[in-house]
């Protein structure tokens, strides 16, 4: 039987593509002999590299935001040697249809996005609130019902766990059970718990037997480094100090986390981490943890989902009224479930 190419043109956020691993297992599920490669920013190859149904990873260096062109196009007709007979879009935008078109890809399926009239020929309705479904969807005939009901579930191989270790400095794994604090949120503030709020949960955990581990990118890493110095021992600070790849080693041995919404979060699901996610501005409909692990927690206040990088109303009460009891209740309340179970 002839396989099928496919090139997929990533999204740029990191838990964006971590759902869009779900697009890729129901391809390998319904065509199982397609050959499917990823186009992705830099940044996320190492990502993209944990996702077993991908043949290869092309990674590029477009700055976020421009049109660059001239980059594009010449990008567009190097890809024509792969001899791609499909190209899915999962982002929105104009530009991201750019090289499809050039590379004179067969079958170009994508959401209409910014009047992407004439570089997608297989253009489809956005029939379902989750982002997930509507990456599954564009693998699939139109209509099919499997874009919604059966969703695989995102699942990421973790690497030589011991090695990553060393490199933070850590001769083996740690006895004591891990808690992980994902404090960041790449979109803005209005995504972000109150950072005393992760301190109680530091504190009490710790007070529990446990030790944290804080994750973040460079951006987190003052966020990291004030949890650090007031929680003090048993907490180790890792915002910057992890590439995204380490990220997922090391959260892969942790006992449970707690997240804002974000692609930590999404990774953590991925792994099937017990999880708390924190919804403030944004909406756990569109974009939740895909996992039966997860414990979602959102207030639903007459004001949220705003949508917004920071909280118009400057109170922030879509996440500040979320406690650290609550928190802990729900994280206790999952432990003992499993301690039934075991």
């Amino acid at each position: 039987m002839q396989s099928n190419n496919i090139l997929v043109i990533g999204p740029s956020w990191v838990g964006d593509m971590v759902m869009a691993q779900s697009l890729l297992k129901m391809i390998k599920r319904e065509q199982p002999n397609a050959k499917i490669d990823v186009l992705t920013p830099s940044w996320s190859a190492g990502l993209l590299k944990r996702m077993p149904e991908i043949r290869y990873v092309l990674h590029h260096n477009l700055e976020h935001g421009k049109l660059n062109w001239q980059a594009r196009k010449r990008l567009g007709l190097e890809m024509q040697t792969y001899h791609y007979q499909q190209a899915i879009v999962l982002p929105n935008s104009w530009k991201s249809a750019l090289i499809p078109f050039f590379a004179k890809i067969p079958k170009r399926t994508g959401y209409l996005g910014e009047m992407r009239y004439h570089l997608l020929n297989d253009i489809r309705d956005k029939t379902f609130i989750k982002t997930v479904s509507q990456y599954v969807a564009l693998g699939l005939p139109k209509g099919d019902s499997k874009a919604d009901k059966v969703i695989p579930k995102p699942a990421l191989n973790h690497g030589t766990v011991i090695k990553t270790l060393q490199r933070i400095g850590l001769t083996s794994i740690p006895k004591r059970p891990i808690l992980a604090l994902c404090p960041g949120a790449e979109y803005g503030t209005a995504k972000q718990w109150p950072i005393e709020n992760y301190v109680a949960c530091a504190k009490y955990k710790i007070s529990k037997g446990w030790q944290v581990w804080v994750f973040g990118s460079k951006k987190e890493m003052l966020l990291g480094a004030e949890i650090k110095s007031v929680v003090g021992k048993n907490c180790i600070n890792l915002c910057g100090k992890t590439t995204l790849p380490d990220a997922i080693d090391l959260l892969s041995i942790s006992k449970a986390v707690i997240s804002n919404d974000s692609g930590l979060m999404h990774v953590a699901a991925a792994l099937n981490k017990p999880l708390i996610a924190l919804f403030g501005s944004s909406n756990p409909n569109m974009t939740p943890p895909l996992s039966n692990q997860a414990s979602i927690i959102s207030l639903k206040l007459k004001c949220s989902p705003c949508y917004k990088r920071t909280c118009p109303k400057r109170h922030l009460k879509c996440l500040r009224d979320i406690t650290p009891v609550k928190v802990l209740q729900t994280l206790n309340t999952y432990e003992q479930k499993q301690k039934i179970l075991q």
